[in-house]
């Protein structure tokens, strides 16, 4: 009985302590520190996208890649130094960019706001701007971050989910870092609603679309042919109907068999897929998938914070200070 009785009081502390470190994040966070935070994030990502119609796909995939590596701290925007591998090495990462746009709002916000915003809350603050630039929905970003003096190249090279998985490997992934292999992994993947992929990630299903859980439309299938015929650097659209637009049509594809990537597909092609009638549902309503979207961002945004006096408030994204 005293041990069971001391099994539950642990039980309550944790849980105490998982609510306390949630707590600590807040929308109001900088009101008083730096009020006009969101705002300059907002400007410098408007300018990103008169230059650069990706910049808020960047963005997202940044804070996305950062979040699955021991939370959301900034350490994917670390570049090696002494003691530090980065993570960028990690296959998962291939390709991965927008590190020019971090470092124009980290250098607007510290010319307002000195040694006052982390890295990790400038990513959570772009990329709901990157979504609400593109006429989608926006959500209330919780803030509080502070960022990470470490990076973890194997964690990196372990947890990040790859275009090439399965729809099972892909749900591990995301109940291994705490979100769900429902709602989450469906609507997260939603964000392909908008920027664009190397042909290297999707050529092998147009040759020997072997995969049965991955169909892809034929005649879809020869239009991708035609755009790649340059190699497998050559960028196409994730969402070839409104590639520059949040919105649901990333799962009417996906019921027309035009989902592009492997990853992508799979959410509702697979037999008996749990997240079948997650897609029709997102498919049929706009508002559905915006919901679910912005909350699905707020739990990601909550994985193992680092708070307090943890970390630190880089200087400089790319390195400790």
């Amino acid at each position: 009985m005293a041990a069971s009785f001391k099994a539950i009081i642990s039980l309550v502390l944790c849980l105490m302590m998982a609510v306390s470190v949630r707590s600590q994040l807040s929308s109001t966070f900088y009101d008083t520190t730096c009020p006009n935070v969101s705002s300059i994030v907002r400007g410098v990502m408007q300018q990103a996208l008169q230059s650069d119609d990706r910049a808020g796909a960047k963005i997202i995939r940044l804070h996305f890649h950062d979040c699955f590596v021991d939370g959301c701290d900034g350490s994917v925007l670390l570049e090696d130094q002494d003691g530090i591998t980065s993570e960028l090495g990690a296959p998962g990462n291939g390709g991965i960019t927008g590190f020019n746009i971090v470092d124009d709002i980290k250098t607007a916000v510290e010319n307002v706001c000195p040694g006052v915003v982390s890295c990790a809350d400038i990513l959570a603050i772009a990329s709901r701007d990157a979504v609400t630039l593109a006429s989608g929905q926006g959500w209330t970003v919780q803030l509080g971050r502070r960022d990470s003096r470490t990076a973890n190249l194997q964690g990196a090279t372990n947890r990040l989910p790859s275009p090439f998985e399965s729809l099972s490997e892909i749900q591990t992934k995301f109940t291994d870092v705490g979100l769900n292999d429902g709602t989450d992994v469906v609507a997260l993947s939603g964000a392909h609603t908008f920027g664009r992929s190397r042909c290297m990630f999707f050529s092998g299903r147009l040759s020997n679309n072997t995969n049965a859980d991955s169909p892809i439309d034929p005649t879809y299938a020869s239009e991708l042919s035609q755009s790649c015929q340059s190699g497998g650097n050559t960028f196409v659209n994730l969402d070839p109907t409104t590639p520059n637009t949040f919105d649901r049509n990333y799962f009417t594809n996906l019921q027309n068999n035009r989902g592009l990537l492997r990853s992508d597909q799979v959410l509702f092609s697979t037999d008996g897929a749990s997240t079948i009638s997650i897609v029709n549902s997102f498919a049929s309503s706009e508002s559905a998938f915006a919901d679910a979207f912005a909350q699905s961002m707020i739990r990601m945004g909550d994985l193992d914070p680092k708070t307090g006096t943890t970390g630190e408030i880089r200087t400089n994204c790319r390195r400790l200070n």
